[in-house]
């Protein structure tokens, strides 16, 4: 953290909350979070050098007080707020570098559903039965779904973050790489604080202002936010209640189908056309069924003739398939991370006692680091398989190139990246064009 602000700022700071005490009332926004929930994409280069302001603090605190104002964000409010204000160099670091994803599916997945996580969701659901009921039937999203989100997102309540969310989100909001973003969400958190709903000592939350027991960023809090318990205070911090119904409600908005799973395992047939593998292709169960489609206890696939659905494969054909129906989407609406929304699906199916996954992950394969990853799609492009920029991010471009290359040399076209591919391209005959 760097020190308080300096003699100068706050005397500055003090001038601007003598001139401008009269103020009234204000409305919200919306957006959405940092890993990605109601958390802000942390989706960057893998290091970003720190924005230099404009302006400088001073002058940035004062527009930024007289913008709180003018929307009806009461004086006394804002300089409460800010009488102790801090930029964190550390917010700053996390937000100009991307963390190397050196992990595969199956590790982060061991990760957020293993036994320990299971067993304590159980009894989290043994111990708030009624309260959960009650928010269930009124939602329509099932107790295990609530309890799985509050897992991932923050192990039960055990891990919300320890950052001020107003010092953190000042810092984005002023020096960050999404200034206009995070201002946005600041002036949010404002309005929170204006509410009563907490005191600015208690806003605590993420590096990039995810708060709470399920971590909403401040605009998702302003738009989702319920005070179950009826205390006059929507408490996503302290009160369980709150943070339940709030949660329903946020997933209910996201389009969360009351008496549908979110999808299950599957079992896929022999020659099963592994391009149509892909998230953004969504059919109709009847088309899955014809293809050869099946649950991987057997029998037919549920579900009407026109309900869609995608198959998921987090590691190719040596990996384990999923069929993420509709409700599977509204998870991916919190966090539009794949891993991420299939964690919460598979501890929601392990809460409520049914079984993990069934097919083998290839644990043996080791994940490709950024630079590999890269080299990969420089290699691909050189042989002309068109796998989009060179970025280190392998989508839904990279994996057609790598299916394209696949077929090429007579392997299962999965798209699945690995070393023994980078391997196999490295001994292609087109050479990777020097970089610069």
């Amino acid at each position: 953290m760097r020190p308080l602000l300096s003699l100068p700022v706050r005397l500055l700071l003090a001038t601007t909350i003598l001139a401008g005490c009269q103020t009234t009332g204000a409305p919200p926004v919306s957006a959405t979070t940092t890993s990605g929930t109601a958390k802000a994409s942390a989706a960057a280069p893998a290091s970003v050098a720190p924005v230099q302001p404009a302006v400088s603090f001073a002058d940035w605190l004062k527009s930024l007080r007289a913008e709180a104002l003018g929307q009806g964000i009461r004086a006394q409010t804002f300089d409460r707020a800010f009488a102790n204000v801090k930029l964190s160099d550390r917010v700053v670091e996390l937000d100009s570098s991307q963390p190397e994803f050196n992990r595969q599916p199956w590790q982060y997945l061991d990760s957020a559903v293993n036994d320990r996580r299971v067993q304590a969701g159980r009894q989290r659901i043994q111990d708030n039965g009624t309260l959960l009921r009650r928010v269930s039937q009124r939602s329509g999203v099932p107790a295990e779904i609530l309890v799985a989100f509050w897992g991932v997102e923050t192990d039960f309540g055990n891990f919300t973050g320890g950052f001020s969310v107003v010092d953190a989100l000042t810092t984005l909001a002023y020096e960050g790489r999404r200034a206009s973003y995070f201002r946005t969400e600041l002036l949010a958190a404002l309005r929170i604080l204006d509410s009563g709903d907490i005191p600015p000592e208690r806003m605590s939350g993420s590096w990039a202002g995810a708060m709470g027991q399920t971590q909403f960023m401040p605009t998702i809090f302003l738009k989702h936010a319920t005070d179950e318990d009826g205390d006059g205070r929507r408490d996503i911090w302290g009160s369980l209640p709150d943070v339940f119904a709030s949660t329903a409600k946020f997933v209910q908005a996201n389009g969360w189908r009351a008496g549908e799973r979110w999808g299950e395992e599957v079992t896929l047939p022999a020659g099963f056309p592994y391009e149509q593998a892909e998230y953004n292709i969504a059919k109709p169960v009847s088309e899955w069924r014809r293809l050869g489609v099946r649950p991987v206890g057997g029998g037919e696939l549920s579900g009407g003739e026109e309900e869609r659905a995608a198959v998921l494969m987090l590691a190719g054909a040596q990996g384990p398939a999923f069929l993420a129906r509709e409700n599977f989407r509204a998870i991916m609406k919190y966090n539009p991370s794949t891993s991420y929304a299939l964690a919460v699906a598979l501890l929601s199916d392990r809460l409520a006692g049914r079984s993990g996954v069934q097919g083998s992950w290839p644990r043996h394969e080791p994940a490709l680091s950024r630079d590999e990853r890269i080299e990969l799609q420089e290699r691909l492009a050189s042989l002309g398989m068109e796998p989009g920029t060179a970025d280190g991010i392998v989508g839904a471009n990279t994996r057609n190139a790598v299916r394209r290359f696949q077929q090429s040399i007579g392997a299962v076209p999965d798209g699945f990246a690995t070393k023994t591919l980078l391997e196999r391209l490295r001994q292609s005959a087109a050479p990777v064009p020097a970089a610069g």
